[in-house]
């Protein structure tokens, strides 16, 4: 890839995309790929449909640049799409019963170098389990994206203030459910939240 392509913004490299330049449109994908699959991944756990999430997002955005605001920042459009992309999936297929970890097949995937060590997958799982889609979505652009509150407004469609809710009730229910009241091990919740307090 061209040194000149790899110093641009993602916003500098929307516009050329939305001249024609496949190659602007390819640093693009590099850089988004193994993100938008890993968030993919989480919301449907199927390594297969988590790849064809990421393609379509891909796809969507390529005929949509036209309608993006370049005085905004990319990330959180491009996770809007994967999300709703994600949403239809919910509701063509039901959910798998196996865990995402379980699933070897995943190295096998677009993506699968994005970091995927057990400890990690194990903590977002937890949270995947007792949370609502809009929680675990929340907390997933917060802690995994490193995404403010702007940017997660932007992504799920929500006020800033909603967004702060979410995040705010998504901590508590981790906490409730996995407190030793609650029939867990103590050491889950704090490795738990260990985990998205490094991340």
């Amino acid at each position: 890839m061209p040194h000149d392509f790899e110093a641009l913004t993602d916003e500098q490299l929307v516009e050329r995309s939305r001249a024609g330049d496949m190659v602007a449109f390819e640093e693009l994908v590099s850089r988004f790929e193994t993100r938008i699959y890993r968030f993919a991944l989480h919301s449907c756990r199927r390594p297969e449909d988590a790849a064809e999430i990421t393609q379509d997002t891909f796809v969507r955005a390529w005929r949509a640049f036209d309608r993006f605001d370049g005085s905004r920042t990319l990330a959180p459009w491009l996770f809007a799409i994967a999300r709703r992309l994600c949403i239809d999936h919910h509701r063509r297929r039901p959910e798998p019963t196996e865990v995402l970890s379980e699933q070897p097949e995943i190295a096998a995937e677009p993506g699968a170098e994005v970091a995927h060590d057990g400890e990690s997958d194990v903590s977002w799982n937890c949270a995947r389990s007792v949370l609502s889609p809009n929680q675990f979505h929340a907390l997933w652009l917060r802690y995994a994206e490193d995404m403010d509150v702007v940017g997660i407004a932007r992504a799920l469609g929500l006020t800033r203030t909603h967004v702060k809710v979410l995040l705010f009730r998504a901590r508590k229910s981790l906490a409730r459910q996995l407190s030793p009241h609650a029939g867990h091990n103590p050491k889950s919740y704090e490795n738990l939240a260990e985990h998205f307090c490094r991340i």
